[in-house]
């Protein structure tokens, strides 16, 4: 893994210096309160939002997996949001 990216929670120096010493590098942008400013990738840190959607459209997936909705309109009007799923509702 060359690349790390990861939010604002995971500001820790021993994690970004486990990561150096692993050889990746971290992108994770400094916490408000440190005393000094950590350097990042701000380009690179922007694609994360990316992969963030990818996991929510996964959570999405697993609601209409598992059927968290039982009302039978409920649960199709999920399934008619998702814009790449075929219309399997009446």
């Amino acid at each position: 893994m060359r690349y790390l990216l990861a939010d604002k929670g995971c500001d820790a120096d021993q994690l970004r210096r486990s990561l150096r010493d692993a050889g990746t590098t971290p992108v994770i942008p400094g916490r408000r309160n440190r005393k000094r400013t950590v350097r990042y990738d701000k380009q690179r840190y922007l694609g994360r939002h990316l992969i963030q959607n990818a996991f929510c459209r996964l959570d999405d997936f697993r609601r209409v997996a598992t059927r968290y909705d039982k009302l039978a309109a409920n649960f199709c009007q999920a399934w008619r949001s998702r814009p790449h799923l075929p219309s399997g509702c009446g």
